[in-house]
């Protein structure tokens, strides 16, 4: 995976200086990044200060522990669900 050259803090800095009043075009050709990164970062992280940002890594890690636990809970979860072959309870 690729490693981001510019850490939350510095993305987050970049962003407020475009809500400054510094057009897209130019934040862009001054940092060196191209509009599809400054978009797709303003996405991410528009509206956050630099503690929201870090909130949000250190959350990363639980999330990937709880996807990793559902996909190795997921076939005996499903198998629970399966049909048996029969339509219901047998009456008496």
């Amino acid at each position: 995976m690729k490693r981001n050259r510019f850490g939350e803090d510095r993305i987050i800095g970049i962003l407020k200086e475009h809500q400054a009043g510094l057009g897209a075009k130019d934040l862009c050709r001054k940092q060196g990044i191209s509009d599809a990164t400054f978009y797709k970062r303003r996405s991410k992280y528009g509206g956050m200060e630099g503690s929201d940002a870090r909130r949000l890594k250190a959350q990363q890690p639980e999330r990937n522990s709880v996807s990793t636990w559902l996909i190795s809970v997921w076939p005996r979860i499903t198998a629970f669900s399966r049909p048996s072959g029969h339509m219901g309870w047998h009456s008496a």
